[in-house]
This record gives C-alpha cells, structure tokens and sequence, in this order.
C-alpha cells in the first residue's frame, strides 16, 4: 500500500483517536464521529478521554489527521477502519446498533476495491454474518470481488501510557490471502511491537473475544475467594500475596469487574454460544459472579455497620471513584453503580467523590451527582472504590463521623491498618 492512500477511520472515541494518530505518523488520516461537540473539542486539540495529549493532537492534526462529522470528506479514502463501541442490552445481549448504523453509513461512500477492517469486538463470524451483509446489500457490491474485509481487534488499555497502542502486538486478518497481507502490511508499518496474521477473520475475532473472557473468569475466581474470606474474616490480600510466592501463581486481584470490555465481552461470546446450541456454563458462571460483587460490597458494609450499632436511614457513606479503572475518566459500564445501588436500598445516603470524571456527563448517564471537589462532610462509612493515585492523598480521618467509621478497601490500596476491611 502506497503512503498517499488516505485512510478513514469511523469513530473517534477511546479507540479511534489513538488509531487515527498513530496511523497520522505514516499516512494521510480523515477521522470521522458523529458527535459534532467531539469533532469540535477534537479541532482545538482537546481530547475529553485524555487518551492522546494537547502536544501530540496539535502535532497529528497540523500534519496528516483531520476530523470531521462530515462522512462525504471520507469519500477519497480507500482504506477504512471501524473503531466503533459494542455495548450490551439490558438483557446482557450484543447491542449491535452502533456497528451496523457505522456499516450502513459506510455503505453509502465505499467505493469498489475499498478495504474495510473492523477493530470494534465481536463475536466469531460477525463481521461477516452481518457487516458484509449489509455492504453487499446497499452498494451491489461482490465481497471478495469489489470490496474487501478485515478484522484487527483493538488492545488499547484506556489511561494506560506505558502500554501504548504501537507497543502492543496487533493481530491481523483479511477476507482472502490478498488482503490479509495488505492489512498486515498497514497495520505492521505503524505498530513497533509488530503483528500476528490470524488465519482467517472468524480467529482474529474469536481470539479478541476470549481475551476478556479469560480474565473475567480468572477475576471471578478470586472474587468468590474473596467474598468467601470476607466472611471468615480472613484478609484477601494477605492470602494472594502469600500464595503468589508460588512461580506459577495467577497474581489476579478481586474487584468490580466493569469497564468496555471485560464486563462486557463475554457476553458476546455467550450469545453466540447459545446461538448454535451450546451451553456456555464457565463463561456465564463468571460472569454472574462478578455481576454479583457490588451487591456483596454493599451488604458487608450494612453488616459492619449494623454491628456499630447506626440507624441506616441516618448514615452516611462516601464512595471514593467511579470510574470504572484507576487515574482514567472512563466510567463506562461501571460497576461503582452496582453498590451504590445496593447501598440504597438498605436507606443508606450516599456521596460520590472523583475528580477524573465529568460529573455532568456521569450524572446524566446515570442521575447520580458526584462531586469533584472533596466533600466537607463527615461519615459512617467510606469506600475506596477506584484507586485514582489522588486518593493516596486523602487524610481519611477528616472523614470519620466518629471512631467507628467503617473504611472498605476494595483495591486494597491504603496500608491494611487504615482500614477495617478490604476485598
């Protein structure tokens, strides 16, 4: 592929942007969203995601990337790549909405010996059980003969600055043995720690999907050891550390298991399980652990506090984040929300403090409010959540409405003898 092809890039989110720089450093890039506010932010250099720096967008943007809400600007490019989220129902099925609606608009520009690669995470076989599809459908077009398809799976690890999207192997796939090397070729020009040519697209993405679907259930493992742990008063993270002496010890750490991808992707791979008949009990055994965790978090903190004799419709308790990682303003699919919720329910009042996040976003995703600033308030209970490295600051004490304040370390992030329980 010559360096003046121009490639397009369909979404600018948490995964696209990063994609559209680092593509920006070798080729000509048009990078189109549908958020005219984004496009704007993005045109002034800011990135909300605080993915990619005000230096960095400033350098790509005066160079080889442009951004635009305008799909016609997209028209003279000949390789596309599609970043696009792939979140799930509240029935905890692939919402495939965003995908297709990204395809049908593609559809509409894509001209014959066009490219598309999809990096969004799937199920095996959707990219061409439904996105080629709807390509056919809507151009006239002949798959393999007038347009042609891959499949790169996105690795970028959201407020991650050490591992970098260049700095991670990349896999690559293609539609026929053509293109599966053309794919490779572009993606291994810009990526420094390489590629790995799958054998066909349906690997690539069944290789992707089982990425998060091995950490859920290594993390619900630990998790359920330490809901067990909780209750027989033993410290998790004193038992993982001494077992982690073992060379061959998973070193996985309990929590709430949110975010983009791992409490999400499973799903995908479970739905589609299901689909052609097979019954997939690991996958959804961990998956409804780990969906289970903020509730027990709530009733721990019920319990102690019962035990400290508080009248629940009085207390107070202070949640430390929301988001759904550490020193990163991504709350997608948080799971933060699952104990406020079962903290709720028990009359308990609840305050949210994260100075990641934008609060007005957060609250209208999820009418919670949350402050930025720290409260002045004291409280019965204080959980630390999300291990924002600002959190380390905190001088808990300024909290405490009295000595016996409940502190739930859920990261164990404080030193063990400022709290009185963690995960």
């Amino acid at each position: 592929m010559k360096n003046d092809i121009k490639i397009g890039v369909i979404g600018l989110g948490y995964v696209g942007l990063p994609v559209s720089v680092l593509f920006s450093s070798k080729y000509e890039v048009i990078g189109f969203d549908i958020s005219s506010k984004r496009v704007e932010l993005l045109n002034q250099f800011n990135d909300t995601t605080l993915e990619i720096s005000e230096e960095d967008l400033e350098k790509a943007m005066k160079s080889n990337l442009k951004v635009t809400n305008r799909l016609k600007d997209l028209q003279s490019c000949k390789f596309y790549i599609v970043t696009v989220p792939t979140p799930i129902t509240k029935d905890k099925t692939p919402d495939l909405q965003p995908l297709k609606s990204a395809t049908l608009s593609l559809s509409t520009i894509l001209s014959k010996g066009d490219v598309v690669v999809y990096e969004s995470t799937v199920y095996p076989g959707c990219t061409e059980e439904v996105c080629v599809p709807i390509l056919q459908e809507k151009t006239g077009f002949i798959y393999n003969k007038d347009f042609f398809c891959g499949y790169s799976p996105e690795r970028i690890n959201p407020g991650d600055k050490e591992h970098s999207i260049d700095k991670i192997v990349k896999v690559t796939s293609g539609s026929n043995d053509e293109t599966a090397d053309l794919v490779d070729t572009v993606y291994k020009s810009v990526i420094s720690a390489g590629t790995y040519r799958a054998e066909s697209i349906r690997v690539a993405e069944a290789a992707k999907v089982i990425e998060n679907a091995q950490r859920d259930i290594n993390i619900a493992f630990v998790n359920e050891l330490a809901m067990l742990f909780n209750v027989l008063n033993i410290d998790t993270t004193s038992v993982l550390e001494a077992a982690a002496t073992k060379w061959n010890f998973l070193n996985f750490k309990p929590g709430l298991v949110g975010g983009h991808c791992i409490g999400v992707d499973p799903y995908y791979l479970a739905n589609k399980a299901i689909e052609v008949g097979f019954n997939p009990e690991i996958i959804l055994a961990g998956r409804k652990l780990n969906d289970s965790i903020g509730d027990f978090i709530a009733k721990r903190i019920t319990k102690k506090l019962k035990k400290n004799n508080k009248d629940l419709n009085v207390s107070t308790v202070l949640i430390l984040g929301v988001t759904f990682k550490e020193n990163c303003p991504d709350y997608r699919n948080t799971k933060v929300v699952d104990v406020i919720k079962g903290l709720e329910k028990e009359s308990l009042q609840v305050d949210l403090y994260d100075p990641w996040v934008d609060v007005e976003s957060f609250e209208k995703e999820y009418a919670l409010k949350v402050f930025s600033e720290k409260p002045r308030k004291k409280y019965d209970a204080i959980i630390l959540a999300v291990s924002h490295y600002v959190f380390k600051e905190l001088d808990l004490v300024k909290f405490y409405k009295d000595e016996n304040t409940v502190v739930y370390d859920i990261k164990s992030f404080y030193d063990k003898k400022l709290v009185t329980e963690r995960l």
